[in-house]
């Protein structure tokens, strides 16, 4: 992981040389769209408040669970035995990219959602409201943390989850050979360059014109900018938008050219 300096210097050249974020100057309607419909969309929708009323419970919750880290592992916490408050204030994806998560999906509305990196079901739980009709298919390497985020599905009263525990290389396959297809896919689950790559070329089998894969901490080292980079050039990828802490990805073939696009968030 870079030193918390070296990220501070990355992001303020990001925010400097970065698109306004109002849609100014950006010839793609695609693009142009999402900011305009997704981006800049300042409703408080209900499930925001309920949702954030458990994150709360979490960064409270002193129990004490044990933890076994699959991917590049905590920089924070060296330890398998963990509280539950220090998972919740280091791992959980804040509110405001959380939410976005949320309008993309209630905007696209994807059927099939793949998520790599339950933690304890805050993210999970944004995606799963933005579409009622969908089912998001979410995946988390330690028990413990699968069993909390259970809870916390079972007190919002979300139903279209299925969870898979269990280290990625094994449940991810058997998903997607479940589903057949995605839609939607958000990769938070190893911050390292090679499994990037790997579950990015997975999905990327089961995906289609109108899917739209994510991937978190795309700055957060050298590896996952050189995973992110990698991505952007291959073949299949017509489109990609860098928000500095998430990437998205299209492969949309009506898009004739390859177009990358940095927009300030």
């Amino acid at each position: 992981m870079y030193s918390t300096f070296k990220l501070a210097k990355k992001y303020l050249h990001y925010y400097f040389t970065a698109s306004n974020g109002k849609g100014h100057g950006v010839h793609s309607p695609f693009v142009f769209d999402f900011i305009i419909k997704v981006l800049q969309d300042k409703e408080q929708y209900d499930c925001y408040q309920q949702i954030e009323v458990v994150r709360k419970q979490l960064i409270s919750n002193t129990q004490i669970i044990h933890v076994d880290d699959f991917g590049a592992g905590s920089t924070v916490m060296k330890q398998n035995e963990r509280k539950v408050s220090d998972i919740a204030r280091s791992s959980l994806k804040p509110k405001k990219y959380a939410q976005l998560l949320f309008r993309i999906i209630q905007y696209y509305k994807p059927q099939t959602i793949v998520e790599l990196g339950t933690s304890l079901g805050i993210t999970t739980s944004y995606l799963a409201l933005g579409n009622d009709n969908a089912t998001v298919y979410t995946c988390e390497g330690a028990p413990a943390v699968a069993s909390i985020a259970e809870q916390n599905f079972d007190q919002l009263k979300v139903k279209n989850i299925e969870i898979a525990q269990g280290n990625f290389d094994e449940t991810l396959p058997s998903v997607l050979t479940k589903i057949k297809n995605i839609d939607f896919a958000f990769v938070d689950g190893n911050h390292r360059k090679e499994p990037t790559l790997k579950y990015f070329h997975q999905l990327l089998q089961y995906s289609g014109d109108h899917t739209i894969l994510i991937f978190d901490d795309i700055h957060w080292s050298k590896e996952m900018e050189e995973a992110w980079h990698e991505i952007q050039q291959h073949e299949a990828v017509t489109l990609t938008i860098d928000l500095f802490f998430i990437g998205i990805v299209c492969m949309k073939t009506d898009f004739k050219v390859k177009q990358h696009f940095s927009i300030r968030y």
